[in-house]
């Protein structure tokens, strides 16, 4: 299979806490990926590992044939491994438009875009506009991006990863803290989005994981406890053992992982 992402060994301790260790990990081109476990098990530190916002303690990280170990985030967004975090991130006293654009601008190395006319900056409105079509904020355009609900804060923070046209995007949790009905929206939106792309997705929503994901990598406790599809790793004892008390849906016939 063609590999776009793989680590070795990737490891990162914390003043002798091992909160990432020896993970080896596989990422099939075109795929979506999922990282699953239970709090704590590591999965934002491996995020923070893959896209350099942490330098590993030991072990080395590939993508799209490059060893990108040491890079700095900034440098591996360029290749075209670009994340989402847990936490929305969006700038809030600028309208939705806005918000895309300005990641439209960065995508084009025009740092100085700021201080430019209106005229110039309107070029990027199309793209922006088809961006915000796309994540279902086409009728919010104008509006602040701090006035809108959480779910919708979490589309506009995907259009503006979109913007920077990633090869491999990186979700964090993108249904975290959604209704129902952003939970779908958002799982149509990931689907839509991997058509060209490989898409690697920490959620702890196990039902949204077994709806989208060619592979799953379990964690607990910093290391990989099980991989393989949905139907094979939801019936692992370890991983319904790792889950209990934390998920009911993995217990049973319901276990989910």
């Amino acid at each position: 299979m063609d590999t776009i992402l793989a680590t070795e060994g990737l490891t990162k301790e914390f003043l002798g806490f091992t909160a990432v260790g020896d993970v080896s990990l596989n990422v099939r081109r075109g795929s979506i990926h999922g990282l699953i476990g239970p709090n704590g098990a590591g999965k934002t530190t491996c995020f923070n590992l893959l896209t350099k916002f942490l330098q590993p303690t030991h072990g080395t990280i590939r993508f799209d044939g490059r060893d990108i170990t040491r890079m700095k985030p900034a440098e591996v967004a360029r290749l075209g491994l670009v994340r989402s975090f847990q936490i929305s991130a969006v700038f809030p006293h600028l309208t939705v438009l806005e918000n895309v654009r300005v990641a439209l601008q960065r995508a084009r190395g025009r740092s100085f875009d700021f201080w430019r006319s209106d005229k110039v900056l309107g070029q990027y409105d199309a793209r922006a506009r088809a961006l915000l079509e796309d994540v279902g904020l086409g009728s919010h355009s104008h509006l602040l991006a701090g006035e809108l609900p959480y779910g919708r804060k979490r589309a506009l923070e995907i259009a503006t990863t979109l913007a920077l046209d990633p090869v491999m995007l990186l979700l964090d949790e993108p249904t975290a803290g959604m209704a129902h009905e952003d939970v779908d929206r958002v799982v149509a939106l990931v689907r839509r989005v991997a058509q060209g792309r490989t898409v690697l997705m920490v959620e702890h929503n196990l039902r949204v994981v077994e709806g989208l994901c060619d592979t799953i990598t379990v964690l607990t406790r910093g290391r990989v406890l099980a991989e393989g599809d949905y139907a094979s790793v939801s019936r692992n004892p370890e991983v319904v053992a790792a889950y209990l008390g934390t998920d009911p849906a993995m217990s049973g016939a319901q276990a989910h992982g």
